[in-house]
């Protein structure tokens, strides 16, 4: 009998046996919830900042969308403005409406463009070049002027909210001394 009776020591070491196991799977189960709480929170994070990214990405078709076809309508805005100012006081006495008409339609695209965030930049002959929104088309030396000065428009530039839609074209001056 005393034969199926354990040991006190074999007790006591079947019991650490068993005691490192349990540990063991202790720490493996305390290992995979924080590995799961990591993931978690890297999941978490991630769809915030899709949420945030997509919040952006609204935000910014819905200010910027029209990009394109606010730039494909300044070519109508400039041939409005050139026309009119093309046409001599005779001209524009001898067919009024016609020269009213052209004015309403080029006031209510300039309306409709600010409307939509379309602004104009529109720089004054003496101003300084500014390569952020101004785009040279030549440069020349002009007495009594700068360099870097403007000293022709041809076209008005535009800004679609804060961005450059297109630069205003204009002239500059050459000169080392004014």
């Amino acid at each position: 009998m005393s034969q199926d009776k354990p040991l006190p020591e074999e007790i006591a070491i079947e019991d650490v046996l068993q005691d490192d196991a349990q540990l063991g799977e202790i720490e493996a189960l305390r290992a995979e919830r924080d590995d799961m709480r990591d993931r978690f929170m890297r999941a978490l994070a991630e769809a915030e900042n899709i949420r945030k990214r997509g919040e952006r990405d609204r935000r910014e078709a819905e200010q910027y969308g029209g990009t394109k076809l606010a730039r494909d309508l300044l070519p109508v805005f400039d041939n409005l403005n050139r026309a009119l100012k093309a046409a001599t006081d005779e001209q524009k006495a001898a067919a009024a409406a016609l020269f009213e008409g052209v004015e309403l339609t080029l006031r209510e695209l300039t309306h409709v463009m600010t409307k939509h965030g379309v602004t104009p930049i529109i720089p004054a002959i003496g101003d300084i070049f500014d390569p952020q929104s101004h785009e040279a088309m030549f440069e020349a030396p002009l007495p009594g002027t700068k360099a870097g000065q403007i000293i022709q428009v041809m076209t008005e530039g535009f800004m679609l909210h804060d961005r450059l839609l297109r630069p205003a074209q204009v002239g500059v001056s050459s000169n080392t001394a004014g």
